[in-house]
């Protein structure tokens, strides 16, 4: 089994990145900072994902997150407004006044 070594610093990484995408390729940055031409790949196919747009239909968690609770406070208040259309029906069937004036004039 391949040992593997520790994960390069983050701030190694993006200055190798940047070196990429000037025009350098990975086979030149290998043999230049001894890393593998793979990680170098790797790494610029990280940062282009990262930096594309999101694509049509794609939600980041907390998008998803927020949608599920709006949708569930949508089947909450549609429920209520059938509640009170029954309770209304009900009140208006019995033909008796609900409100009744005070009078204290």
């Amino acid at each position: 089994m391949p040992k593997s070594r520790p994960p390069y610093p983050a701030e190694f990484r993006q200055q190798i990145v940047e070196l990429a995408q000037t025009g350098k390729t990975p086979a030149q940055l290998s043999r230049e900072f001894g890393v593998t031409a793979q990680t170098i790949a790797n790494g610029l196919a990280q940062a282009n994902v990262a930096a594309a747009p999101p694509m049509r239909g794609v939600r980041s968690a907390p998008e998803r997150e927020e949608l599920v609770r709006l949708r569930w406070q949508v089947r909450q208040l549609q429920m209520e407004r059938d509640i009170l259309a029954k309770a209304t029906a009900w009140f208006a069937g019995r033909g008796e006044k609900t409100f009744t004036p005070s009078t204290s004039s």
